[in-house]
């Protein structure tokens, strides 16, 4: 099923577009001109297209044709009934053919959440899709992005094996575990849902344990108690109005469709194995660090070790947020993809206006 999510005023700047094809609908929003060279933002769980809100008409400004999609399972675009619905290799499909409908042979892409493996699985099966790839908080594995690959890399000095065996992607293995208390959780109340995960980092989290850790072993997110707490809206985050459309974007589709991108590990592990050149990348990259991200911790631990060996040419910039990096510090998150574009991509800048 797929209805185009009745986004509001809250994007007058915007258009909303839809792209329907025989085995899947997107829609998307996006700013500037038709016939400018595309960047495409693409979200991770539990968003939105909204959450590239400041990127956007950012962008457009620059010159570029900026288009944010809604994934599979979010929004207006097709929402399935199965797990295997949600694996990557679909999603990256998904991209291939919003990008024909665009009429483009190629465009830069930046993601965020699993939005990035999304984005690093172009760069790893079509590079010929792409000018560059830029990605914010999840690092790139070329091996796959998956709890196998991801637990060999926790910092062990901050989760304890015997404490912490899964380390802070405990909550991965929760999904696969008990997929229908995870999801229950969330559809208990999405509104507080939404407040009590989109929140700013902190410098205080540092060197602690993400509560990611501890998901099994509190019966369940939120403590396990079953439903998200009512806490105030964290407005360096989201506005109220912003709040109302993720509230009502997930009330309307429910949380089995996002939930189920981490059910895949398996068919995500076998897509990883077929990218070109053993996965590694040679095209222009940026990774966006997290300073305050604790759950994707990549300033002080080995989980970007992998991503620095496999992409010829990268750019790491850290930035002083936590994992909503987009929404809680655009002002850098733009600041730093417009320089890199203009260094590391400059035949995909837009020529000065004449």
């Amino acid at each position: 099923r797929s209805t185009l999510f009745p986004y509001t005023t809250l994007f007058r700047s915007l258009f909303i577009g839809v792209v329907k094809t025989d085995r899947h609908t997107t829609a998307y929003l996006e700013a500037g001109a038709p016939d400018a060279l595309l960047i495409v933002f693409v979200h991770g769980w539990p968003e939105l297209s909204l959450s590239w809100r400041h990127q956007l008409p950012c962008f457009a400004d620059l010159g570029f044709r900026a288009v944010a999609p809604d994934m599979r399972g979010y929004g207006g675009s097709s929402v399935y009934p199965r797990h295997e619905d949600y694996a990557l290799e679909h999603a990256v499909r998904d991209m291939i053919e919003l990008l024909d409908a665009l009429g483009r042979e190629k465009a830069v892409w930046v993601g965020h959440d699993w939005g990035s493996p999304v984005v690093w699985s172009l760069a790893s099966h079509h590079p010929e899709r792409c000018w560059g790839v830029a990605n914010l908080c999840v690092p790139y594995l070329a091996a796959g992005f998956a709890p196998r690959n991801l637990m060999p890399l926790v910092d062990r000095t901050v989760y304890p094996e015997a404490q912490y065996p899964a380390g802070q992607w405990d909550y991965m293995l929760f999904y696969e575990e008990s997929f229908e208390k995870a999801c229950a959780a969330f559809d208990a109340d999405p509104r507080n849902t939404v407040k009590a995960l989109f929140r700013k980092g902190s410098p205080g989290g540092k060197g602690k344990p993400s509560r990611t850790a501890q998901t099994r072993k509190d019966g369940g997110w939120f403590g396990g108690t079953g439903r998200a707490p009512d806490v105030p809206m964290d407005a360096d985050v989201v506005t109220a109005e912003e709040l109302d459309t993720y509230a009502a974007g997930l009330a309307r589709n429910g949380f089995f469709g996002p939930d189920s991108w981490y059910m895949n590990a398996a068919r995500n592990l076998e897509y990883a194995s077929r990218a070109k050149d053993g996965g590694t990348l040679g095209l222009p990259v940026l990774f966006l660090h997290g300073e305050y991200d604790y759950t994707c911790e990549t300033v002080d631990s080995r989980l970007a070790e992998p991503m620095r060996r496999d992409c010829r040419n990268l750019t790491e910039v850290v930035v002083r947020s936590g994992h909503w990096m987009a929404q809680e510090k655009p002002r850098a998150v733009n600041a730093a993809l417009a320089k890199w574009l203009a260094t590391q991509l400059p035949r995909a800048w837009p020529a000065p206006y004449e």
